[in-house]
């Protein structure tokens, strides 16, 4: 369970607020003007402060509960802006455009691909095989995850399969640009597992045995209960 203990507004009231934020392209200062026409007052920092701080408990949450990914992957990285400087984003999508997982990373190199690929594998284990483009970057972040835990995955780097994570890119890009940029990189970070959270339940990708029927909002509520 979420706590929500010593906040000075309900628990309900952050939920929606946080949702609203990393379900929609609105701003902090959007929120604000529509939660003070609903007569709560307020201030968009702490809508801000809310996202930080329940988006990664949130996210962490739904994991218990997402269902399996298929074992084929298609992998890119997308760009992100922090304080003038480009951030990549490392994604990937199942064969089928189910989300798999995301890493941020200040750099673009073997070491971040090979830090995406571990904690993807550890959160969804191992896949068969891996789509890449040319980078030689991602390719070399597999071979080393290969060679680190005796495993065989399989490498393809074929880019037009990979048009099914690059089209998903644009659902984080879309909610992203009312954000104008981020101003450090531990908020980003927690921004950008809220966004991916929601991208998640509107897939589908939540597991209920008998509550299939719930939309994506419910769903997003129950974790924090």
């Amino acid at each position: 369970m979420i706590n929500f203990t010593g906040r000075h507004f309900p628990k309900d009231v952050i939920l929606c607020c946080v949702r609203w934020y990393i379900a929609y392209p609105l701003s902090y200062r959007n929120l604000e003007e529509i939660m003070e026409e609903r007569g709560i007052a307020v201030d968009h920092s702490t809508v801000n402060r809310w996202v930080k701080h329940y988006s990664p408990q949130l996210e962490e949450a739904f994991h218990a509960k997402k269902k399996k990914v298929m074992g084929r992957w298609r992998m890119d990285e997308t760009y992100l802006k922090l304080k003038g400087e480009w951030m990549y984003l490392y994604r990937a999508v199942d064969k089928e455009g189910r989300s798999v997982d995301f890493f941020l990373s200040k750099k673009r190199d073997k070491i971040a691909a090979k830090r995406f690929f571990k904690k993807a594998i550890k959160q969804n284990g191992k896949p068969s095989l891996i789509n890449i483009d040319k980078s030689g970057a991602n390719k070399a972040g597999i071979q080393c995850v290969n060679q680190e835990n005796n495993t065989r995955i399989k490498i393809r780097q074929c880019k037009y399969l990979n048009n099914v994570v690059e089209q998903d890119h644009r659902r984080i890009k879309r909610i992203r640009k009312p954000m104008m940029g981020f101003k450090n990189f531990e908020f980003a970070s927690a921004t950008i597992a809220g966004v991916e959270l929601m991208a998640m339940l509107k897939k589908g990708q939540q597991r209920y045995s008998n509550r299939s029927s719930l939309s994506a909002a419910e769903q997003f509520y129950a974790l924090a209960s």
